[in-house]
Parts: structure tokens; sequence; C-alpha cells
């Protein structure tokens, strides 16, 4: 069994120690329980009734007295009920360890109350044991209902009595002496309902030999007018002897509650119109933060799919018309939003301020439109921004490359198809069965002729299929055709491929009849096969497109084209040497008068198209000269545009983070009084602003740059991406310190505060400031509270972090300081003073009418009121009936309007 101890003295919370000896209390209940177990189900009722008239506020109730309150729920409700705190978090799970815990946070509750519970442990409670939990109810009955009560120097049970003898002295038959036999003919009852409330009472018809009907005629009275819940049965009071004193003082005190506050009710009704009317205005801050949160975060809704839009274009023109929409979003759209953010920030730390100094609780906005959630909307914002940019841009390279690959393709293709056309319908013909000797191995040598153009000719087979699979690759949109055209190609190669399989044998089947062969055609074949081949791939060459983005790569292409021009008098050597052989075979048929029956049997390269290619070779080297130096002329014009850009980056980068180091140092000096720095800032801001045609003319050159799809740049360190953030940060900045002065202006006019004193703050904080941020952690916080002349235990100074720091970011601004040091003396409302207020107008009931606050406040208040307060729905509630509880701790935050 656990005992629960506490001093004899004041209690933690303040509250005066229990007058009684508990060990007594406990000996005079167990004897009380031996002498008349009757008692013990008076007590069961009363007390179950009792629990139940509070637990009601809070939408339950209980039935069985020993069972209800076995899990410690219903306790530690009741508690928070009638004390009006919070206590510990309840333990929800159903295992005996969580009922024990949860008893176990309420006796303590208690003890800290001054309470001593001697032989009541939470095991006891949880088990069912009805005279540990009657003695426990006892004891809280005790202590909130009857401890405080007081009357001409008497309190607890001897007021009660004193307050019952003076209200019932002036009825006949009535003589309160103590708190069972003198109730027990029910005229006190009467009495005491008769004193306060005449018109519900009839006394002079009441006979004392009648106890039945009077107690029933005060209890059913209590009960329907003055919302006093019937706690015992009057057969059981006339039954017995000696009615149970804990029961017959537990409905009392009802009644003492009921009466004892009639005449506060000016004084409540001024104090709500005073609350009311900070209240209206704080709601109409709040409604205008929201608005403009949500319009926000709205268009930032809006905005970020457009951003997250990764659908591919099949053009370059439509990628650089995405490019120009995004332009006009960050030049146009965004800067407007930028400013809404700052000022949305403005109006928030203005707002709490405000709620500070009216001692209100910090301003909570709508789920997901806290600043914190505005700021993480942004930096998302932000993210797909700068992640759409860098897509566009790769973008624009992949079809970029997507074009130069398409082009090479459809050349390659165009070049391979024009060698391939009749290559079939050759090599199936049946020339050689009427050939004669010489025809057949001319066949055969041209045969061999073209088997080498055939095999150099596999190296552009194989690139055509390569640059398909790269555009297949890349996703090119119109790859089912380039694939449909690669795969033409590569069936007609295969098919060229058997074809010349099988004339060979069959040639070679025929050279065994044949013997002569004209040496001099083979030689020529031979020869120029592969130096058309050459031709052809330098034709190629010469025509091929080019990529580049700077200079070094641009002079890489002239020197490499360099290096093939001073191969051409080598190569024109090789086709002089071509042509000579067909001279000699003109020469030699010439002198022995042979007729030649057409051009060379062994290739159909003529000495006309060899000529023909060189002449093309050489006019397609000054063509190629042109274009590479018209590309380096483009290339220093994009290198003169990065040095432009570089050399007013590196100004305006440094000038921005020496901006931000400045306005860092000023946030925590402080020079002159608060209005002279307030100047001082602004003309600072003005300062910054007007430098902003600088950032205008980086623009202007970034712009330049992107048009001339330039992606890179050596000569700084600084991309336009982290200058606009800078510049947005540094503009944000001193909004926000601005922004700080003024709440420091509002806070030393609401609260008195002295420039001395306010200078005297700063100069702590600064001191104790180590980090100079502007902030400083709990252990430097503490030392500089206890420098001030705070003495600190940890308790209270839990109490002040919880003040100071809400949200246990784990530091404390400067600002969060002053409101605390100017906030421990000024006089302020509390939700409790506000119900209690609203209590009194209500005449003590649990509710209140429209009738009611407009008969006690101000026409637009009292509207104000009826207009938020939610309907009474507890068991007392009448038509017309409004919930003033949960409207009044809706004002200090501690639940929804």
């Amino acid at each position: 069994m656990v005992d629960y101890h506490a001093s004899n003295n004041q209690a933690s919370s303040g509250g005066p120690a229990v007058y009684m000896d508990p060990r007594e209390q406990e000996n005079d209940w167990d004897r009380d329980l031996l002498l008349d177990p009757a008692w013990e189900k008076q007590q069961r009722k009363t007390f179950t009734a009792w629990c139940n008239s509070h637990l009601r506020k809070a939408g339950t109730q209980i039935e069985n007295i020993e069972e209800d309150f076995r899990d410690g729920l219903k306790l530690m409700l009741l508690l928070e009920v009638i004390s009006g705190e919070r206590l510990p978090k309840p333990e929800r799970g159903k295992m005996r360890v969580h009922k024990i815990n949860n008893v176990n946070k309420a006796l303590d509750y208690i003890a800290s109350k001054g309470v001593k519970l001697v032989s009541i442990g939470a095991e006891e409670i949880v088990d069912g044991n009805a005279k540990m939990t009657l003695g426990m109810i006892w004891t809280i009955i005790l202590r909130f209902a009857i401890q405080d009560i007081s009357v001409e120097e008497t309190s607890a049970k001897e007021g009660l009595l004193l307050w019952c003898q003076r209200k019932t002295a002036p009825y006949k038959n009535v003589n309160v002496q103590n708190f069972h036999i003198s109730w027990k003919d029910g005229l006190a009852f009467n009495a005491l309902i008769h004193r306060h409330r005449p018109e519900l009472i009839d006394y002079d018809k009441l006979r004392k030999d009648d106890p039945l009907t009077n107690l029933n005629n005060a209890f059913e009275v209590a009960e329907k007018y003055l919302d006093i819940p019937k706690m015992m049965d009057a057969e059981d009071i006339v039954n017995t002897a000696r009615p149970d004193e804990k029961a017959i003082m537990t409905y009392v005190s009802s009644f003492y509650h009921a009466f004892s506050g009639a005449q506060k009710a000016e004084t409540a009704a001024n104090r709500i119109c005073k609350v009311l009317a900070v209240n209206q205005e704080n709601e109409h801050l709040m409604e205008d933060y929201e608005k403009l949160a949500s319009d926000l975060l709205e268009w930032i809704r809006r905005t970020i799919p457009w951003l997250e839009n990764r659908a591919p274009e099949k053009t370059m023109a439509e990628m650089q018309q995405k490019l120009e929409d995004f332009r006009g979003y960050r030049r146009v759209h965004k800067p407007p939003k930028v400013q809404e953010k700052c000022q949305l920030e403005i109006n928030f730390n203005t707002l709490q301020t405000k709620l500070r100094l009216s001692n209100r609780p910090a301003f909570m906005p709508s789920e997901g439109r806290m600043v914190s959630d505005i700021n993480g909307s942004w930096h998302n914002l932000e993210g797909a921004e700068k992640g759409y940019e860098e897509w566009m841009l790769n973008e624009i390279r992949r079809l970029e490359r997507l074009d130069h690959l398409a082009e090479k393709f459809r050349q390659k293709a165009t070049i391979h198809e024009s060698w391939t056309d009749g290559k079939e319908a050759m090599l199936t013909q049946k020339d050689y069965e009427t050939a004669s000797l010489s025809e057949v191995k001319a066949l055969l040598r041209k045969h061999e002729a073209f088997e080498s153009d055939l095999a150099a000719h596999q190296d552009r087979v194989e690139q055509i299929a390569a640059i398909a699979q790269e555009l297949n690759e890349l996703d090119y949109y119109d790859s089912p055709s380039v694939n449909a055209r690669c795969q033409k190609i590569c069936e007609q190669w295969d098919a060229l491929g058997s074809l010349t399989q099988s004339r060979r044998e069959s040639l070679e089947r025929t050279e065994k009849q044949l013997e002569s062969i004209d040496e001099l055609y083979l030689e020529y074949a031979k020869r120029a096969a592969p130096f058309n081949n050459w031709m052809e791939g330098a034709m190629e060459d010469l025509q091929d497109m080019f990529i580049v983005h700077n200079i070094e790569e641009i002079q890489g292409l002239i020197t490499a084209h360099e290096q093939f021009k001073s191969t051409l008098p080598e190569a024109n050597k090789e086709r002089e040497a071509i042509q000579a052989i067909q001279a000699e075979v003109q020469k030699i048929a010439q002198y022995n008068g042979i007729k030649l029956s057409g051009g060379n049997p062994y290739t159909t390269i003529t000495p006309k198209s060899i000529d023909d290619k060189w002449h093309k070779v050489e006019q397609l080297v000054p063509q190629r000269d042109r274009a590479l130096q018209e590309e380096l002329a483009k290339q220093q014009s994009n290198d003169h545009l990065r040095r432009k850009f570089a050399t007013q980056a590196n100004i305006v980068g440094p000038w921005i983070q020496t901006k931000m180091e400045e306005i860092g140092r000023i946030s925590i000096e402080m020079n002159g009084t608060l209005e002279d720095q307030l100047v001082n800032l602004r003309e600072y801001e003005q300062s910054i602003i007007e430098y902003k045609p600088n950032i205008d003319q980086l623009e202007g050159d970034h712009q330049l740059i992107q048009e001339a799809l330039i992606f890179d740049n050596s000569y700084t360190a600084y991309t336009m991406e982290h200058l606009r953030v800078g510049w947005e940060q540094l503009l944000t900045t001193i909004a926000r310190t601005i922004n700080e002065i003024e709440n420091q202006i509002l806070t030393r006019d609401a609260k008195g505060i002295s420039q001395e004193q306010l200078h005297e703050y700063r100069t702590s904080f600064n001191h104790f400031d180590k980090k100079r941020t502007g902030q400083m952690d709990m252990d430097n916080y503490r030392a500089l509270l206890v420098a001030t002349g705070n003495s600190l235990g940890d308790a209270e100074f839990a109490r002040i972090m919880g003040i100071v720091d809400p949200n246990n970011s784990g530091a404390v601004t400067f600002q969060a300081f002053i409101d605390f040091m100017s906030r421990e003396t000024t006089d302020t409302d509390t939700a409790d003073q506000v119900i209690a207020s609203f209590k009194i107008l209500a005449a003590d009931k649990n509710f209140i009418t429209a009738e009611e606050l407009r008969r006690e406040l101000p026409p637009d208040q009292a509207e104000y009121c009826i207009a938020r307060m939610a309907p009474y729905s507890g068991p007392d509630a009448k038509p017309g009936a409004l919930d003033y509880m949960s409207f009044s701790t809706a004002l200090y935050g501690e639940s929804d309007l």
C-alpha cells in the first residue's frame, strides 16, 4: 500500500493547509461505519450525486462509486473539473498498472493541495474497496467544497455551521447545532431555501411532525430551481436515529455555494465587457491572417503542380516557349508573392505581441496555416522551381542532341540506301552463264571488289544501328519511323550478305573453266574502291553537324580540320595514281587495237565519279572553314557575356553578404531610443531598396546568357539563383528586424517600460548572448534571470520557459525576454475569472440565457456573446440555455470556440 504524506504547512500551490488531523478523520469515519452501517448507504448516494453534479460539466457521470473510479480516468476528470487545473495526461491502457498509475496521479494531486492521505492507496481504489473509495471522496469534498468556507473568522465545518445558524435563526422550530439530528425534520433545509428564495417555499405551511414531506419538498425545490441535485432520500434520514454527518455536510455545502455570490454581478459584467472588447479586436486580426495565409497557400498549391510538370516537348521551339513562360513567372508573378509572405510574417508577429500584452494565449492558426507551414510550402515551391529550371535546361540539351542525332541518322541512312540501290538485282543476275572465260574472270574480280566495298560499308551500318539505339534511349518522338528505317536497312544488309556469298560460289565454279584476267582493271578496282570510300567518308565528315559550348571545343574542331587538310596532297597523289591506271588501260587497248566493250568489269567506280567526288571534297573544305570560324566568333561572344555577368555578380554577391552581417549586428545593438533605431532601420531598408537596379541589371545579363544557351560560367561562383535567394533573404531580414523594433515599442508603451529599463534589459541580454545571434540557450537565459535578481528553482524555471519558449525550441529571443520581465508585474484577466463572472450573471447556473446577457451587458457585446456561445447540453439544460464555460475557455485558447 502506498501512503501519501504532505507537510502541515502551506501546499506548493499556495493553498492553506487542512485544519483537521487526517488520522482523526479516518478513525472517526471507521467508527461511524462500525456503529451504523446504514450510513454507508447514505454516503454512497450523497457522494455519488455530489460527484455527478461536477462530472456533468464534463459531459459524463458515474453509477457505482467504487467501480467507476477504479481506472482513475473519471477520478482525474473530477479533480480537473472541481479545481479548474490540468492534471498530468492519463494513461489509456486497460492493464492494472495503467489504472494504478492514473489513481496515483489523482492522489498525488490531492496531496499537493496540503491533504494527508493516510492508509488510502491506489491499489485499494483500483480493487474497488468501497470503504477506501468513500474515504477518498470525503477528503476531496472537505478540501474543495468545505475547507474554503469562511464566516466571521471561522472556516470549514465550523464556518459552514455558523453560516447555517445565521441564516436559519429567524425561523421557528429550527435550531441548527450539528450536521445530523438538527436536519432530521427537514425544516432547516426549507429555512435555508426560503431565506434566499422566499418565492419558492411557503414556510408557514410546513409542520415539524411531517419530516418526510418537509425533506422531499426541500429536495425537489433545490433540484428544480437551484440546480442542486438530490443527494439523499428522505426515508433514509427519517428512519435513521442519527443521519450521516458527512452526507448532510456535503449536501448543505451545495446550498452555501449556491447562495454565496449574488452581489458580484456588476463587477462580473464589467470584466466581461473588457475581455470581449480585446477578443473582438484580436479575432479581426486573426481573420485577416487566415485569409492572407489561405490566399498565399492556394497560390503555392496551384503553382507547384505547374513547376512539377515534366511532360517533355517534341521540338526545341516548344521547349523555348516553356522557358519563356518560366521567365515571366520569375519576373512578374513571384515578386508580389514574396512581398505577401514577408507581410504575413510581420502581421503574425504583431498579433502575437498584442495577444501577449492582453494575457491571451498565442494565436494558433488553422491547421496547415502556421508560419512554419507557409515557410515549408514556400521551400517546396522554390525546390520545384529550381528543379523545373534544371529540367528545362536538360530537356533543351536533350532535344538539341536528338536533333543532331536524327539528322546524322538520316544522312548516313540516305548514303547507305543510295549505295545499296540496285545491289540485290546485280547480285541475282545470271550473266556468267553466257560469258566468255575473260568475262567470267572479270565478273569474279568485280565481285571481289564488291565484297571489299561491302565490308567497308559494314561500319556505316553499325553506326546507323547505334544511332537508332541512342535515339530510342533518349526517347526521340519519331522513334517508330527511325526504327522502321533501321530495321529495313539491317534486313537488306543481311540479304546482301547472303546474295554475295551465293554469287561468289557460282563464279568460283565457273572460274575453273576460265584462265585470262585483266590485271590492270583489277588493280584499278582494288585501289579505287577504298579511295572512293575514303572520299565518301571525307564528304560525310565535312558535312557533319557539330555542337560546342566553349572556345576550347571549337578550337579543337578547327585543329582537327587543319590536320585533315594537311592530308589532302597525299590523297591527291593517290587519286592521280588511280587515274593513271585507267589511262594505262586505254593506252594498251589503243596500242593493241582492242575495242573495249564497256567499263571496268571489276568495279562500277569510274574515273569521272572519282574526279567528281574529289571536286566535291575541294568545295566542302572552305565551306567547313567558314562554318568553324563563324562558330568561333559565336563562342567568343558567349565568353564576353560570361565575363560581363561574372564582373557584376562578384560585386553584388559580397555586397548582399555584407548587408546581411550588418543587419545581424544592428539587431543586437541598442544605439539611441527605439524610435531612433526604427528610423535608422527604415533608412537602411531604403538604401537596400535603392540597390535594386543592380539586381535588375544582373537579371538582364542573365537573360542574355540563357538566350545564348550558355550553361556554365567559370569566371564566378555566383549563380543568378543564389543572388535572387540572397536578395529576397536580405529584404525579408530587414523587414523582420524593423517589425521586432515595432513590437518592442508596442510592449514598452503597453507595459510602461522606460527607455532606461529597456536599455538595461538589452544590455543584460547582450551580455549573456555569447554568440551574438539575438537569442540564447536555456543555460545562458537562466544565468540572465539570476543576474537580474530572480531566485529560481527547477519548477519555477520550467514555468518561465513555458512562457518565453512555448514551442520548446530551446532558444529565447529578446522580445520574449522583455515580455516576460514586463508581464510578471501586470494584473491580467484569466479564463477562471471570466467563468466566475458569467456564473454570477447567470445566478450561479451552469448556463446563461440571451435575456440575461442583454440585461447585464452592452448591446454589441451581448450580441457578440449570443452569436458565439454554443447551446448548453448539460443534464440541467433548458430551452435557450447557452454554454458560457466553453465560450470563456475559448477566449483564452483552452478550447475551440
